[in-house]
């Protein structure tokens, strides 16, 4: 994929998620090359970029989102950044619900794509409209059901 050059602040977030690229996953997990989730990928990636100091995040378990409708993930994201109506630039956040609430984010490489990790696999770089498990809930019969809802945030 090539993309257009991207400068500054914005640039040095990507780079550093970008180095994390491979690291496999693992809830709760915030070791490069270790063990990361979606949640730590972004407290981590932003710490070393230099947006913000260790952020401590409660224990939560893999399926939390299942079971629980407080936003927490949302809830703790706001005391970092800012929501934004998109579309998001490069280095910026966009989460989705999953289960009752938002509970999966990533960071913008250039959207859509995205640097995110995910349950069974390591973090990677998607094009989050054409995954359709991720853009859409359901299956649809022909394509993917309705649109998955998201929102993006900045630290920007």
């Amino acid at each position: 994929m090539s993309f257009p050059v991207i400068s500054g602040q914005r640039a040095h977030v990507v780079a550093v998620a970008r180095s994390w690229l491979g690291t496999p996953y693992h809830t709760g997990g915030r070791v490069k090359g270790a063990g990361v989730d979606c949640l730590t990928l972004l407290a981590e990636v932003y710490r070393e970029a230099g947006f913000t100091e260790h952020i401590a995040i409660p224990y939560y378990s893999y399926d939390w989102h299942l079971h629980r409708g407080e936003e927490r993930y949302l809830e703790g994201l706001l005391r970092h950044a800012r929501e934004i109506d998109g579309p998001p630039e490069p280095g910026d956040i966009v989460l989705w619900r999953f289960g009752r609430c938002f509970s999966h984010g990533a960071i913008v490489v250039q959207w859509p794509t995205i640097i995110h990790a995910y349950v069974g696999r390591a973090t990677t770089l998607e094009n989050a409209d054409a995954a359709l498990w991720l853009s859409h809930i359901g299956e649809g019969g022909q394509g993917a059901g309705k649109p998955r809802p998201r929102k993006f945030f900045s630290v920007f």
